[in-house]
């Protein structure tokens, strides 16, 4: 049996046709195994949905109860029988319920990783290597200029600047889903026990992290607080809001951004970012290499991002490499108007 006997590269994804069933995919369809729950891998609409728990209550936050004709919650390391494929999720590192998906027929298993990194996080169950024969690799920091570095080191950045400037308001950007919660816990970790403010659009996801037994100390609403009580404050918000009117409220906003791109200096000052913080829940170029070498995969197919450079990287080191290609991956959403909370 060959890879391409099990899961075939789609315009709508990647396909199984023995088990009937898409992984993320970018369209919908009949059976659809969903990695996490960032839109640009879960979408509403498929005939069924087989994701962990978490992914389907946050794709319910995010969609409605009806995203989907039925859905099955999957358990990290249980074997569930698709026609003729085995498929077990295991923990990607990279958001609360997010999963690699292995499936494997025959003797052969090809590893889907969606997004991860395997560094630790406070908000998600860590990275799970599992030894394949093919793996599919996201690149979305494919290239040797990523490293990402300690994000503790990023958020005492981000706390010496609030010392620094006790008058002034620190906006962060960052995804609803994730980077928010992980930012959060961050920041209770290193010590910080004021309130933290949150735009509206982090509310709903933020307390359902809290539901689930994340302990994010207290938060509070901007929506209400005058700018007085907001001076010296964090407000955790969608980086879309950084350049919003909604800014106007803060005293002397200083913008903060939360993310891998951020190591990319040009794009923090064309965004009009005055505090990036490299702080990213996607795998870096270290971490991508070193992940493919230690899954003893002899076959690599990339997708979602610089693919180009990981198929050469994997050429230079003897695996056999290829680019899916696949149109309709990008950066997890950072507006608040899918989670039901902008803010006027």
């Amino acid at each position: 049996m060959r890879p391409e006997d099990i899961l075939v590269p789609t315009p709508a994804g990647v396909c199984c046709k023995i088990g009937g069933f898409h992984i993320d995919p970018t369209r919908p369809v009949a059976r659809a195994l969903i990695t996490h729950a960032h839109s640009d891998h879960a979408r509403a609409g498929h005939g069924a949905v087989l994701a962990t728990a978490e992914t389907l209550d946050l794709m319910r936050l995010r969609y409605g109860e009806n995203f989907a004709g039925t859905t099955q919650a999957a358990a990290y390391g249980k074997r569930i029988d698709l026609g003729g494929v085995t498929v077990t999720f295991h923990p990607a590192g990279h958001v609360l319920g997010s999963a690699q998906i292995a499936v494997a027929a025959n003797g052969l298993r090809v590893v889907a990783s969606g997004d991860y990194k395997n560094v630790p996080d406070p908000t998600c169950a860590p990275f799970e290597l599992v030894p394949c024969d093919v793996f599919i690799t996201e690149a979305t920091f494919a290239l040797p200029v990523f490293r990402h570095g300690d994000p503790d080191g990023e958020i005492a950045k981000l706390m010496g600047s609030v010392a620094l400037f006790p008058e002034r308001a620190h906006l962060v950007g960052a995804y609803s889903l994730g980077k928010a919660q992980r930012v959060i816990a961050l920041l209770r970790k290193a010590g910080y026990g004021a309130p933290i403010y949150l735009h509206g659009a982090m509310e709903k996801i933020t307390r359902y992290y809290e539901s689930r037994g994340f302990a994010l100390g207290e938060l509070r609403v901007v929506r209400g607080a005058s700018k007085a009580e907001l001076a010296g404050t964090i407000t955790i918000c969608p980086p879309s809001a950084l350049n919003d009117l909604w800014t106007r409220r803060f005293p002397e906003p200083l913008a903060a951004f939360a993310s891998g791109w951020m190591r990319v200096r040009a794009r923090a000052r064309q965004q009009g970012v005055s505090l990036p913080l490299v702080i990213s829940d996607h795998a870096d170029w270290n971490d991508l290499t070193a992940t493919i070498a230690a899954t003893g995969a002899g076959e690599i197919w990339v997708t979602h991002g610089q693919e180009d450079a990981l198929v050469h990287w994997c050429g230079t080191r003897g695996l056999k490499a290829r680019p899916l290609d696949i149109v309709g991956y990008g950066d997890e959403d950072d507006a608040g108007e899918q989670d039901g909370g902008a803010e006027e």
